[in-house]
């Protein structure tokens, strides 16, 4: 399997050099020259297999420089009922016939960041461990990669973490997930600024070679193509559940910012999984939603970045989003370069043609919108109908679930969080206080490793090299 930048850079690469890199040396994200075909045959066989095995089947496909029983341990050390507190990995929980939440948030954040992230960190120490190589990994979070990360790199050989987030726009619980973290490796930056500063800030680090070469960067954004990887198993994984035969169709609806965890599923589509649609939704910075319902891909400024109750979703610059344009381009990396690396960096929009456009409807994609007080009444009516608690961001895709919903189709909802995370919502929806697990009952409390910088990157650059 080769790899490919999406910006038209034909140099092809293998998995494990694409793994510790990121961004390719031209700008462009990196996809595989192209998607392995699942067949039915192939589907019927995954059907039974435990998560991790699963896991295995479908890395497999797309990992071929690491031998096959390393790969192998390397998921069953990750996919276990130990870290991710049930045998299934990704539970669904049935709210009615035909409506489903996929649990993504079982694992030591809480958040479905997890699920690529604790995989991430096997392969990371593993890969370095082969070359007697370091790694600094520079990320961006706007509230649940960085701890994510940051618990998934702790400790990790051979790795040190500079997580970049956005002052004072994280919940309370993201923050203190964070910042209480007093391991040597692990390295806080809070910017003052939005999540898209911070996420162009790993950018252009990442885009001076020189930089990045002689100080090791790499990342784990979804801007990493392992981590995206990682995503894909958890739509067969639901798949699976929520159907008997290979004939039955499913559709996804995923809470969205920067399109990563939904690409993800437009990967797995791409291989051959029944999916009827791929429900983008979005809260109140709808920068994806824009395009999905008009062609225009409008990048907001940082006073236009709304400060929202699911700030996850807090983005208005959606990195991922370049890998879907270039297949909807027919893989054209000249056009894709021309949109992304001139269009938005000095007009901050593009606009696909018409007939580009229409071609959205072959790839399944459909969305919709959801807001503040969307996400109270969700809250509410999913606690009223079902007894099921939710987080805000769930709540986001809960409802534009229940708007594009069609009849004979399971709708799936990815949940992305637990409720915990976002107690000061849930306090306003329901009046009641979410149920923390155990040994979270007051980390807001602990003592916090963290420092405040401006949107620069020099001094980023600075602190990278005064730390390693």
């Amino acid at each position: 399997m080769r790899y490919v930048s999406t910006r038209g850079d034909k140099t092809e690469r293998r998995f494990c050099e694409i793994l510790l890199e990121g961004l390719a040396p031209d700008g462009g994200l990196y996809l595989p020259l192209q998607y392995p075909k699942v067949d039915d045959a192939t589907l019927s066989k995954w059907r039974g297999l435990a998560y991790a095995d699963l896991a295995f089947e479908i890395l497999s496909l797309y990992i071929d420089d690491i031998p096959a029983e390393d790969l192998r341990a390397i998921a069953r050390r990750t996919y276990t009922a130990e870290v991710f507190g049930t045998p299934e990995i990704t539970p669904l929980k049935t709210l009615e016939p035909g409506l489903a939440l996929e649990a993504l948030s079982n694992g030591p954040t809480l958040a479905f960041k997890d699920m690529a992230m604790q995989l991430l960190g096997q392969l990371f120490e593993y890969e370095l461990k082969r070359r007697g190589e370091t790694l600094n990994i520079l990320g961006a979070t706007s509230g649940d990669t960085g701890s994510a990360a940051e618990y998934a790199m702790r400790g990790k050989q051979g790795v040190n973490v500079f997580m970049l987030s956005p002052h004072g726009r994280m919940s309370p619980f993201q923050q203190a997930q964070m910042f209480s973290l007093q391991d040597a490796n692990i390295h806080n930056i809070a910017i003052e600024g939005v999540f898209d500063d911070c996420q162009d800030i790993v950018k252009a680090v990442s885009n001076d070679l020189d930089f990045k070469r002689k100080y090791k960067i790499g990342t784990v954004n979804s801007i990493n193509w392992a981590r995206l990887l990682a995503q894909v198993v958890y739509y067969f994984a639901g798949y699976f559940q929520a159907t008997k035969f290979n004939s039955e169709k499913v559709s996804f609806c995923v809470p969205s910012g920067n399109f990563g965890n939904v690409c993800a599923g437009h990967v797995a589509r791409m291989m051959g999984l029944p999916i009827a649609k791929l429900v983008v939704a979005t809260n109140e910075n709808d920068v994806l939603d824009e395009f999905f319902r008009i062609g225009v891909y409008r990048v907001r400024g940082s006073a236009e970045t709304h400060e929202t109750s699911s700030p996850s979703m807090d983005i208005s610059k959606a990195s991922n989003f370049e890998r879907f344009v270039f297949d909807l381009l027919g893989r054209d990396g000249a056009r894709t370069k021309a949109l992304f690396g001139e269009a938005v960096a000095k007009q901050g929009r593009f606009e696909i043609s018409a007939e580009e456009f229409a071609r959205i409807a072959g790839y399944g994609f459909a969305s919709g919108r959801s807001t503040h007080a969307d996400r109270l009444a969700t809250i509410r009516s999913c606690y009223a109908s079902y007894g099921v608690l939710i987080d805000t961001h769930t709540a986001d895709g809960l409802k534009v679930a229940l708007e594009q919903r069609e009849a004979g189709v399971t709708m799936l909802v990815l949940e992305t969080a637990l409720p915990a995370k976002f107690a000061a919502t849930i306090q306003e929806a329901l009046a009641i206080e979410p149920p923390r697990p155990a040994g979270l009952e007051n980390i807001e409390a602990l003592p916090k490793r963290v420092t405040v910088m401006p949107v620069d990157v020099q001094q980023v650059k600075d602190f990278v090299r005064s730390h390693v």
